[in-house]
Order: C-alpha cells, then structure tokens, then sequence
C-alpha cells in the first residue's frame, strides 16, 4: 500500500474548449491509483478519485464526510464556498436524510406534472420572441438562459421585479476569479437574508409555490425550520439557474454540429428521454470538481491509504467516461442501454430537483425540434465562444438560423 505523501499536482481546471474533455481529467483517468490535486483556493490539497466505483463508494461511505468540510477552509475552484453551512449539499445523514424527504415532497409527481405545463408555456412564449427577433438569433440569450431562470423563480413564486436581482446575484456566485471573494460572499449573504424574509411570509400567506409547498410538507410532526426552507430556496436558485442552463446549450451545440444526433432525436421522439441521458452521461458539463469531503477515519482506497482528516474531491465527469462501466465511454451512444450517471451527483447528494431538470430538458427539446425542423448554426462551430469565467461549460452564445 503506497503512502500518502503523493506529488499534488496544480489544478486551476480552467480547461474550456468547446466540449472536448479536459486532458488533466483524462490523465488522472489513466493513472493506477489516486493522485492529489492543488486548486486556487483552499489550505490544502485533496485526493482525486474519479472511476465510478470509487466515486460511488465516496459518496455513500460514512467515513467520508461532507459536514465536516464546514470547519475548515477547504480546498475548491471559487473565491468563496458557494454553499452555506446550512444548506443540504453539506449534509450528512440522517439530518440530509430528513431534509431531502421533506424537500421531495416539492417533486411529486403531480407536481412535476403541473410544472411541465407551466414549462411548456414559457418555453413557446420564449421561441415566440425569438422567432419575431428574427434570424439570425442567439440561442442562449432567447432559450437557454431565460428558460430555467424564469422556471425556477416563477415556481418559488419570486416576484418579476426581483428576477434581474435573483440573476445577477447568483452569476457573482459562481465566478472564480481571485478578486470575487468578497463580491461572492455579499451575493450570498442577500440571497439568504431575501429568502429567510420569503419564508416568512409565505407561512403566513401560502400560495402554490415550491416554498408554500415546503411550508407544509410534513414527517409525521417534523417539518423545516425557516432557516432550513431559506437555505433549501437558495440552493434550488442555483441548482435551477446552472445545470439546466448549462446542458440546454451544450446539448442543442452538439445536436447542430453533428447532424446525426439531431436526426436520431427527431426519429425517436418517443426515446428522447433516455437519448438526453446518453447526451448528460457524456457531456462535461462543470469544470474540475464541487464540494470536497473529509475522511472521518483512516480508508484504504485503489492502491493508497487516505488518512484521517484529508480532503478527498470525486470527478463526476470521469465516473461518466469510466470504460469499465461505459464501453466506448467517450463516444455518444444514442441508443446505449440505460444506465444510470452522475451528471445530477450520487447517493446522498444527488441533486433533489432532478425531476425539474429532466422536465426543462425534454419540453426545451421538444418544443425546439417542433418549432424549427431546420435549425442550424449561424456561424462556424470554431467562432463559438465559450464560457472562461465560471465554474461552468457551456457557450456564452450560440447563433442561430433556420
């Protein structure tokens, strides 16, 4: 068994070329056992585990934690921890267990049932007014940014005046730029300090929204606190304004520049669902890793033994591209056997709103290929410009025609 005191390799993980696979990633792939990663901020370094059967065992082993990571100035990509002390995705069980039961009540079927609709409705009042702006149009500035912005905040009910606000403040979240520390963390200290007063109110004049919604959902006589509801409200914020954002233009990039995929997708609409999860498997969708854990005890780990108290990242993206789970891991399969990936995260931090996502998803899709059979790209795949600044990969536009 190897020691601990392995080479950290620095990771700025600022790769961002188009969707090709970030080669630092694929090295660490390649290697025989884990290495340790060097990121921007952070006291210090990290393991990397990245096959899926690691990354599994990570994120579902109690020795590793992700509420202890709370007491340090743990290693990441950002200036400051985009999460709150209070939020779920620094949970561990059973208190993650609680809150995710309370929360999924807020995805019931019926729910999600009467979101598509509401989905439905503002992705054809969206493509309307791209359609009037005529060709050629920005994809990205009429679909894929407003869509699960205004999804999201119409359902917490947010009202209109306060969407640029809502906006603005989470795109100052997500920023990794050396001198966005103290921008960051006064975007989040007003985002909570809005939800916390939301809560309130809405406690006391319950609507329809997911947060009316939550003020009622009940365990038996357990319910969320107002503080729990106003970390939960901002992180669907996130979470609703950055993987559907992200996936919606990096999906319609790569059903314009490989004709293939977008005519397999209009000749199997009835499986668009599962050929969108091929398409999630395989896109890498974040840059580098998220949240990190903490080993509660000493774990012995594909050829290296991580000690009590180190910091462990797991890559999403490379379990995605793991060959022993995936043959032919880096080609897009579209009608590959489901099988389930880590695109929306794993065990106990898989993200709660997968239901939203996969609903934005596939109405985006559908309504798109509906309304422009011929849709095509404006401009040459190489004068695409890319997303450098965030934590993200997706285009800042996406010009099109049809």
């Amino acid at each position: 068994m190897k020691e601990t005191n392995v080479q950290a390799i620095d990771c700025p993980f600022g790769f961002s070329k188009a969707l090709d696979f970030d080669p630092t990633l694929a090295g660490f792939m390649e290697r025989n056992s884990l290495g340790t990663i060097r990121l921007p901020y952070g006291e210090s370094d990290a393991w990397l585990v990245t096959s899926f059967e690691s990354v599994q065992q990570v994120t579902t082993d109690p020795r590793f934690s992700r509420a202890e990571i709370i007491e340090y100035d743990y290693p990441r990509l950002t200036a400051e921890p985009i999460v709150s002390p209070e939020s779920i995705n620094v949970m561990d069980p059973p208190h993650s267990s609680r809150i995710r039961h309370l929360a999924t009540q807020a995805f019931t079927p019926r729910q999600v049932d009467r979101m598509r609709g509401r989905i439905g409705l503002l992705t054809d009042r969206l493509l309307d007014e791209m359609e009037d702006a005529g060709q050629p149009a920005d994809l990205v500035r009429y679909l894929s940014d407003p869509l699960p912005q205004h999804t999201i905040l119409d359902l917490l009910g947010i009202d209109r005046a306060e969407w640029p606000r809502m906006q603005e403040q989470v795109q100052r979240l997500l920023v990794v730029g050396a001198g966005n520390r103290d921008v960051a963390r006064a975007a989040k200290e007003d985002l909570t300090g809005y939800f916390t007063e939301l809560v309130a109110e809405r406690r006391n004049n319950p609507g329809t929204d997911i947060i009316s919604v939550l003020t009622e959902a009940r365990d038996g006589t357990d319910q969320l606190d107002d503080r729990e509801l106003a970390v939960l409200a901002l992180t669907f914020t996130l979470s609703g304004q950055d993987t559907a954002t992200c996936q919606i233009s990096d999906i319609v990039y790569l059903l314009l520049t490989r004709p293939e995929l977008a005519e397999y997708a209009r000749a199997h609409r009835k499986d668009l669902t599962d050929f969108i999860h091929e398409l999630l498997r395989y896109i890498p969708f974040r840059k580098g890793v998220g949240i990190p854990r903490v080993a509660l005890e000493d774990v012995e780990m594909d050829g290296v033994v991580i000690r009590q108290g180190d910091f462990v990242h797991v890559s999403y993206l490379t379990a995605n591209r793991d060959p022993d789970r995936y043959p032919d891991p880096h080609e897009i399969v579209p009608d590959r056997p489901v099988a389930p990936h880590m695109t929306f995260g794993w065990g106990g931090h898989r993200c709660i709103a997968v239901p939203l996502a996969m609903a934005e998803l596939e109405v985006a899709l559908e309504r798109l290929l509906d309304r422009f059979p011929t849709l095509r790209l404006a401009v040459r795949p190489e004068e695409v410009r890319w997303d450098t600044e965030t934590i993200r990969r997706f285009p800042l536009e996406l010009p099109v025609a049809w």
